[in-house]
């Protein structure tokens, strides 16, 4: 039984771990050893993982008594918060309670910056050998490599746990002097480049000795907030490609900023997180990693921001109708991935189709094409199915349909309704009755309508 003073730290440190997104756990295949826990394609608090199933692991801040003062972060210096940390033989014995219980499949453990990067590091170190070492724990473990801290107790780190992760947070030098000056991005840079240099080395054993060490197998991942500043789109994705492409990085998450603190440089604290956004990072992200497209193509200098009301994929086709419509038939795997409706696993059926017989139109649904959007892109034996002669306004008139009905807004209630075709007006004309008070003076709506 886990006593109320540990309880309640836990209750205040996972709410401090919530707002990092940075975490997943597919890629690493740690056997048990007649110990405790299985790292096998286990995943990320109520995540799914690389088989199908829907886990979940400890997400927890080891303190969150920060030296650092971050204007974006709920656990600033400066902020008046409930200080609290754990220490490891705590972080221990709830990890291994909380598996027996059958509540969890591994950990996820973060930290804000105590004392100094190195002393926040040997306190996880030290959790980490507690776990694997005098609990024989081999579940999933990630945990945050702290900017600054020495390269040898980056590298402990490392051999004991599955996957580690440095937070940018923010995707430029200029972000990060306004809203955290006490970083840099040579600092932030460092241990991701040190991981990278570890991993690869370890790669490069496994091709000449059977027993190599381990270090990070399940790789290394960052997360970016979205909405904090005013960086655009593009450069988000910019910063993303280059992580990739430097550091080998599994994975970029992407924030939407959840306004927790008022400041000058930082949005008003009743501004709605911006999740659609973040939403068209992650499809562009995807479109990196999976489709082969490059950052510079999906935005540019004149489009900064993606449209929020068509995914990444689909503005890229807007702006590339003459490379449109593609033979479905002749196409490359390549050129396939490129059309809107068209994922995947459906691009690889079309290949393997192709070498059996020629696909025709009606066979192309069961391929798990999305016809709804494909029909207007492609060609299929020489057949083109959309409707011709469209444009762009026309196409995303068609893709983006505006809604018959629009729900009603108490702050706009002069604005007309619409109503289906054919039907009738079953609402009695607006009626202006007196004169604003004062109170709805303020509001800014005018006269009252009934």
């Amino acid at each position: 039984m886990l006593d109320t003073s540990i309880m309640e730290k836990l209750r205040v440190l996972t709410e401090s771990a919530k707002y990092d997104v940075s975490c997943a756990s597919s890629g690493t295949q740690t056997k048990n050893k007649g110990g405790l826990g299985n790292a096998t394609a286990a995943g990320i608090c109520h995540t799914w993982a690389a088989d199908g199933r829907c886990v979940s692991l400890l997400k927890t801040l080891l303190t969150n008594d920060c030296i650092f003062d971050c204007a974006y972060c709920a656990n600033r210096s400066s902020n008046d918060i409930k200080r609290v940390s754990f220490t490891a033989e705590e972080i221990a014995t709830i990890v291994v309670e909380f598996y027996r219980r059958n509540y969890i499949e591994g950990l996820f453990l973060s930290s804000a910056i105590e004392v100094n990067p190195n002393a926040t590091t040997e306190k996880i170190i030290q959790t980490l050998k507690l776990l694997r070492n005098r609990e024989r724990f081999y579940g999933y473990i990630h945990v945050k490599a702290i900017p600054g801290a020495d390269p040898e107790l980056i590298r402990q780190a490392g051999e004991l746990a599955d996957r580690m992760s440095v937070n940018i947070e923010l995707p430029t030098e200029e972000s990060l002097r306004i809203l955290a000056p006490q970083k840099n991005v040579q600092k932030l840079l460092l241990p991701m480049a040190q991981i990278k240099k570890g991993i690869d080395e370890v790669n490069e054993d496994r091709g000449k000795y059977k027993f190599a060490a381990k270090f990070v197998p399940a790789g290394q991942s960052t997360q970016m907030i979205v909405g904090a500043t005013r960086d655009s789109d593009r450069s988000i994705l910019f910063a993303a490609e280059n992580l990739y492409k430097n550091f080998s990085l599994k994975r970029v998450y992407y924030s939407a900023y959840v306004p927790v603190n008022a400041g000058a440089n930082l949005p008003a604290i009743q501004t709605a997180p911006p999740l659609l956004r973040e939403h068209r990072l992650y499809q562009a992200d995807w479109l990196l990693r999976y489709y082969k497209f490059e950052a510079k193509e999906l935005l540019t200098e004149q489009e900064m921001n993606f449209d929020l009301d068509f995914d990444p994929k689909m503005n890229w086709a807007f702006r590339n109708l003459d490379r449109f419509p593609i033979e479905i038939n002749t196409a490359d795997y390549g050129l396939l991935l490129r059309i809107p409706g068209v994922g995947v696993q459906s691009a690889r059926r079309i290949m393997h189709q192709r070498k059996i017989s020629p696909i025709k139109y009606e066979d192309l649904k069961k391929l798990g094409i999305v016809m709804k959007r494909a029909k207007y892109f492609i060609v299929c034996g020489g057949k083109f199915f959309g409707e011709r002669n469209l444009e762009v306004e026309g196409l995303k008139r068609i893709m983006n349909p505006k809604p018959m009905y629009e729900q009603l807004s108490l702050f706009n209630l002069t604005k007309e309704v619409p109503y289906p075709l054919g039907g009738r007006n079953l609402l009695p004309k607006p009626v202006e009755v007196g004169s604003p008070t004062d109170g709805q003076a303020k509001l800014g709506l005018g006269r009252v309508i009934f």
